[in-house]
């Protein structure tokens, strides 16, 4: 492709933009000085009411107004939008079209096709065909379309993802161009400029592409019963394929998942949406050092499997509510629940706008099942390597200690040295049974009077940090000159009651305390980690707060970074 023609289909696409943007200025205008006795002219032939017959072609008094009423297209059963303002034609959802004797500056049609009988500068068609029959003056280009030229063209004729086809009648002033297409070209007609493919291949402009965006993609499905997209319904067995293979090759990993999900659907919502939030920013910390650049495409190789085993972890449950309990379906093995589900998924696609909300939900809860399932088998397997070693020590000590602790025997042993040794010993556990007190034995730990203590739920936490808002709020408003500062001034104002009440105003009013979970005083120290802690849980949508409710210690994130817990003491028992 020469530079003349890389710079035309630069253009080309660049009048989408100036197109729509010139159309919307200019409807506005006219919306605000509209002229009641402006009446449309009858010189635009096709979508109007008026016959073609009815425009002499030699009416001057007339081509003044045909400008404005170049390819009018009634409102049918398709949802579109018009630009015929200054010789532009955009349409978006429908084709356009140029009929004979008639001008145009502009024709482009967006999820369309665009046909010129007449005489226009410049047609483009975005997912849709190019025709042209009269005059173009400068090119005519479609991209994912075919371009079909039987008349003349001054400049280049251009297939973006289509195939070129040139008639017996066509002349090309310019070059022709296909990309990732053919040129069929007729022995009679005329091309002055050069003549290329580019990635030659027949794939018929895309039309089956075109067919899913026209009645899937605006409608907001990922599938559709109408013929041309046999490939997307082909797509989608294959991956139902695919997840129940998954499903019998990992069944104990799809049973976890499923049980995760039923029994904790909130934590797996909010784990779902705590790690899409979060892997963008892994990335860029990947990226930012050199090390970490290498373990980019693991990552996102990590996040695909886990999406793809999230999905059929989903299905499975679908089918499994469907058959029977979710973990047990009647079916017997999860890959039969998997199809069943994937059964129901592929009729709710069908139904437009709900296919596309099933499509993205089933993929973001299945990642929080998965992702929220493996923060679980890290915490039990920690805890496998904690109760273990805690077991282990204890006996070993004993025993290692036992020797050396014991007194050495007397070289002579009296005769009733074996009944004395038994009595010794049996008074032994005695002894130290009496040496500790009753009371001491039954005292409970500062933990364990934290641990027993009422904890605060996220509806009350949240009532007293509005009335604490409420009052930064309203001192601020008296400190003009410090307006910008209320969160600044809201953490302040919580480390330092906290430190030195253990609650803030909001708190005492719902009778709330912040306790360590050492059960030991908040030091100054535990109360600026915890309010510097609250701005991570402000940062991420707020999402640190959000955690309350759904953390089984009804701790923020500020609390498990400072390791503080809020509790409930009532002034009144």
């Amino acid at each position: 492709m020469t530079t003349s023609s890389l710079q035309r289909l630069m253009i080309a696409f660049l009048l989408v933009c100036m197109a729509g943007v010139a159309g919307s200025a200019d409807s506005a205008g006219a919306a605000s000085a509209a002229d009641p006795s402006h009446q449309p002219s009858a010189g635009v032939s096709g979508a109007t009411d008026d016959p073609p017959g009815e425009v002499g072609a030699g009416d001057s008094s007339r081509s003044g107004n045909r400008f404005d009423r170049l390819v009018r297209t009634k409102w049918g059963n398709h949802r579109n939008w018009d630009d015929h303002q200054d010789g532009n034609v955009v349409s978006i959802g429908h084709d356009s079209t140029v009929a004979d004797g008639e001008h145009a500056d502009s024709v482009v049609s967006i999820f369309g096709s665009s046909t010129d009988a007449g005489d226009v500068v410049t047609v483009v068609s975005i997912f849709g065909d190019t025709k042209v029959t009269g005059t173009v003056q400068d090119a005519a280009v479609a991209v994912f379309g075919n371009t079909t030229i039987d008349g003349k063209v001054d400049g280049d004729a251009v297939a973006v993802l289509g195939n070129v086809e040139l008639g017996p009648h066509a002349e090309i002033g310019g070059d022709v161009v296909s990309v990732l297409g053919i040129v069929r070209r007729d022995p009679a007609a005329i091309v002055h400029g050069g003549v290329q493919s580019i990635f030659a291949g027949d794939f018929g402009g895309l039309t089956g592409l075109r067919t899913w965006i026209t009645h899937c993609l605006l409608y907001g499905r990922p599938l559709a019963l109408v013929s041309g997209i046999g490939w997307a319904w082909g797509l989608a067995l294959g991956f139902l394929a695919f997840y129940a293979c998954l499903a019998l090759l990992c069944r104990p990993a799809i049973d976890r998942c499923v049980q995760t999900f039923e029994t904790q659907p909130g934590q797996t919502l909010l784990a779902a949406i705590v790690a899409m939030l979060l892997w963008p920013v892994l990335l860029v910390l990947l990226c930012v050092t050199l090390i970490g650049i290498a373990a980019v495409p693991f990552v996102m190789a990590a996040i695909v499997c886990a999406v793809l085993f999230g999905k059929a972890v989903m299905l499975a449950w679908i089918g499994g509510r469907i058959t029977g309990s979710p973990t047990a379906p009647k079916l017997g093995n999860p890959a039969l629940a998997v199809l069943a589900g994937g059964a129901v998924v592929l009729v709710l696609y069908v139904v437009p706008v709900l296919g596309f909300m099933v499509y993205n939900l089933l993929g973001i809860l299945g990642f929080g099942a998965v992702v929220y399932t493996l923060i679980l088998a890290g915490r039990a397997r920690r805890a496998a390597k904690v109760e273990p070693a805690a077991a282990g020590i204890s006996p070993a000590s004993i025993d290692t200690a036992a020797p050396t602790s014991t007194v050495p025997p007397p070289a002579e042993p009296a005769p009733d040295g074996p009944a004395q040794s038994q009595s010794a010993a049996s008074a032994a556990p005695a002894a130290s049974a009496a040496a500790v007190p009753p009371a001491a034995a039954a005292a409970p730990t500062p933990a364990q009077i934290t641990a027993s203590m009422p904890r605060a739920g996220f509806w009350l936490r949240m009532a007293a940090l509005f009335i604490d808002i409420l009052l930064v709020g309203f001192a601020m408003s008296v400190l003009h000159h410090v307006v910008h500062l209320h969160l600044l001034v809201l953490a302040a104002y919580g480390a330092i009651m906290w430190k030195l009440r253990g609650s803030t105003v909001g708190g005492i009013v719902f009778d709330l305390k912040v306790v360590r979970l050492d059960g030991r005083a908040v030091d100054w120290e535990t109360a600026i980690v915890r309010a510097l802690g609250c701005f991570l849980s402000l940062a991420v949508a707020g999402l640190g707060f959000i955690w309350i409710a759904f953390d089984g210690a009804n701790q923020a994130w500020h609390d498990k970074i400072a390791g503080t817990v809020v509790v409930r003491v009532p002034t009144h028992p």
